[in-house]
């Protein structure tokens, strides 16, 4: 196995990093975390000196009886994102990255969107002629059928009302974000839009995890004796670990999400699955356990160590 890749149990997990950087701080993006919290992050995912939060955009590229599968699709190249300047018309060469990883956009069978963000939609995919054409042509999309018409702009009433520039900016993003990363695949037919709960494999099963989004989702790997916990935007921070009350300042509905997140939480320290999050750098992966009304991690994952400049 490359630093990149670990196995478990009969499925082999591959990080394919997008983009790393700070981005705001600690504070802002968990802006329910204490102090105390916060101090205790080592340097990977916290600058000391300013509060800088440490991110990682990556996917999660699964071999799986047979098919290769891509949890989550980052941020993308060319994007329309005024409500997130850093992000506006990135370049990044992702798809280089996942070439290095021996997959061919071709060669994909299946994307896992864990949730409709921009972060994790945007390599769904690219632009051709001036044209919005998925990036994995021969994959079905899995995407939360919760999400999905959440997030329709056709489906505005059903979100709750803005007031501010503010929010009228995020709105408005949101809404750019679905037109060049949802509704493409939509209307190529391409997207399967799930419910309850999806078996993919013998291996993998997508369950609901709400409160980031009300179509949150979590991917479960269960091969042999190993566990993982594919939980995209659950946790921002390992702050968020220690002190499972702490929402970032992107969850929706933050009773359900503090509830959701001690939940799974629960349930990785229970059976040992690895809890896999989508923006953690460093080793980007670890189990945890109890410790007392709260948890810890322990146990990194055996990826090479990312780190933000």
């Amino acid at each position: 196995m490359s630093g990149d890749t670990i196995q478990l149990g009969d499925v082999t997990v591959t990080r394919v990093l997008e983009w790393s950087g700070p981005i705001r701080t600690v504070s802002e993006i968990v802006p329910d975390s204490t102090p105390s919290g916060r101090a205790a992050l080592t340097p990977e995912f916290r600058n000391p000196d300013d509060d800088a939060y440490h991110c990682a955009i990556q996917s999660w590229v699964l071999r799986s009886e047979g098919r290769t599968i891509v949890v989550d699709t980052g941020a993308g190249n060319d994007r329309n994102r005024p409500q997130i300047p850093q992000f506006d018309h990135l370049e990044t060469p992702f798809v280089e990255n996942l070439r290095r990883a021996g997959v061919e956009p071709e060669d994909v069978d299946l994307v896992v969107n864990t949730h409709v963000h921009y972060d994790h939609v945007g390599w769904n995919t690219r632009l051709v002629d001036e044209e919005w054409a998925p990036t994995f042509p021969n994959a079905r999309y899995l995407i939360p059928r919760v999400d999905r018409d959440y997030f329709d702009p056709e489906n505005e009433h059903r979100r709750p009302p803005v007031h501010t520039d503010a929010d009228r900016l995020r709105r408005r993003g949101s809404h750019l974000v679905f037109a060049d990363s949802v509704a493409p695949i939509l209307e190529a037919g391409l997207a399967t839009l799930w419910e309850d709960s999806y078996p993919i494999d013998g291996s993998l099963t997508l369950a609901p995890a709400p409160g980031h989004t009300p179509g949150s989702s979590v991917l479960k790997l269960t091969s042999g004796t190993d566990r993982a916990l594919f939980v995209g935007d659950l946790l921002h921070s390992p702050v968020q670990v220690a002190e499972p009350a702490a929402n970032s300042c992107f969850c929706e509905n933050k009773a359900e999400a503090r509830a959701t997140r001690r939940r799974l939480l629960a349930e990785a320290a229970d059976t040992g699955a690895l809890v896999v999050p989508a923006h953690f750098p460093g080793r980007g992966a670890a189990e945890v356990r109890r410790s007392g009304a709260a948890f810890e991690l322990h146990n990194w994952a055996a990826f090479d160590p990312l780190h933000v400049d």
